[in-house]
């Protein structure tokens, strides 16, 4: 049996990568050479490399979502597949004043990242469907909400120019269809002259069948402040069918992009329901209905870290030193270096914990900590994201372990 190293350095593209395969000292098994991402080039590629002697482990860069059918193949072909941080690459052997990019050296200087970091890879787990499902909907679900903050913005902008200060007569939470009761209000009286034009008691009326076509509950007092509030505003925009048109046409759109969102998710929450860490990240404060499944899906499988603050870095809230000398710095800056997505769950939670105040919470306690030290706002927020992080690790391998070992029992 053999025992050589073949370190499989591949520089990934869009429909395209370069593929290099080297030796420890500088050997050269295949020089540079390029592979389509179709499933006969993918397939040919692993049985290339699985025909090389020796042990083989293939490194790529996990750029965008490009790698990701390299990487399903060559694992199911029984490859050794390990995708890493592009930083790493790029900060790897960075000993020359040459600056040489091009596909070929980049696959060359993969392959040697892999050799020098042998011992340290990782070999790819599938992400299971659900997972990948899961994550997939979250990054929809993130397009859908940026959408719907614009085309809210939108319509709130018109309705201040046709019916101002309406929409804070209905403050009501968004229902589970997408639909909100200003939205399908201004809808249906689109400009205030839809409502002064008319009796109290006309308008009274016609409120009250508005109400049991969209099922809200009718009330003679909020259609007597309706009406008194259209009598006193200014509008900007005279009433005709072009108002009518822009106006109903915006808040047409509102109400489904908002509906694709509440779509999303409760279908995050159903997927994530499916998991097995579900019930004890559910359990922590500020995971709601809608973070919960936002942080499964950004975090993955929990277990592929193999500490805590593997997973902190991964979210990029880990705090980079910069000391130099007699230089000590007081306060250090987030890396950066992970999911955004992640980053922006974890602040949202921040929020919900600072929000409700519950003093018998950790986090917030180290939270009100840090804002009582005089810490700015995002040095404590970023902080208590760490913090919370942590606590999700250990909470969920604790849980995941307990859970393995009680299997493991009843099996016996």
């Amino acid at each position: 049996m053999s025992y050589e190293r073949n370190a499989v350095g591949i520089d990934v593209s869009n429909g395209r990568s370069t593929v290099s395969v080297l030796r420890p000292f500088g050997e050269v098994v295949l020089l540079p050479f390029e592979v389509k991402h179709t499933t006969e080039e993918l397939s040919a590629l692993a049985d290339k490399l699985t025909a090389i002697n020796g042990e083989t482990r293939v490194v790529m860069e996990h750029t965008g979502r490009y790698y990701e059918s390299i990487e399903k193949v060559l694992h199911e072909k029984g490859l050794f597949v390990s995708s890493v941080n592009p930083l790493l690459i790029k900060q790897y052997g960075n000993n020359s004043l040459r600056n040489v990019k091009t596909d070929k050296a980049d696959s060359m200087k993969i392959a040697r990242y892999a050799l020098d970091n042998w011992a340290d890879l990782r070999d790819y787990t599938p992400m299971d469907k659900i997972r990948y499902d899961l994550k997939t909907l979250h990054r929809q679900f993130n397009l859908a909400s940026k959408q719907k903050t614009a085309t809210n913005n939108n319509l709130v902008s018109l309705t201040e120019q046709v019916f101002p200060g309406i929409r804070k007569i209905f403050e009501s939470p968004v229902r589970r269809d997408g639909t909100q009761k200003w939205v399908d209000f201004i809808f249906t009286f689109w400009h205030a002259d839809c409502v002064r034009k008319h009796s109290l008691k006309a308008f009274t009326e016609r409120y009250q069948k508005w109400c049991k076509r969209h099922g809200y509950n009718f009330n003679a007092v909020k259609a007597e402040e309706v009406y008194a509030h259209a009598k006193t505003v200014v509008v900007l925009i005279p009433k005709d069918s072009i108002t009518k048109t822009i106006v109903q046409e915006a808040a047409r759109q509102l109400t489904s992009i908002s509906r694709s969102v509440e779509t999303y998710r409760a279908e995050m929450n159903r997927l994530a329901s499916m998991l097995p860490e579900y019930e004890v990240v559910m359990k922590m404060y500020g995971a709601g209905e809608s973070t919960g499944p936002q942080l499964m899906a950004e975090i993955g499988d929990v277990t592929r870290f193999e500490r805590k603050q593997s997973l902190v870095a991964f979210a990029g809230v880990d705090p980079v030193p910069k000391d130099s000398g007699d230089k000590t710095s007081r306060s250090n800056k987030s890396s950066k270096r992970g999911s955004p997505y992640l980053r922006k769950t974890l602040f949202i939670v921040m929020s919900t914990i600072l929000q409700n105040m519950p003093e018998d919470e950790p986090v917030y306690q180290f939270l009100d900590k840090k804002r009582a030290e005089g810490k700015p706002y995002y040095v404590y927020m970023t902080a208590g994201a760490n913090k919370f992080l942590r606590r999700y690790y250990a909470k969920v391998m604790e849980y995941l372990k307990e859970k393995e070992k009680a299997e493991t029992d009843s099996t016996q």
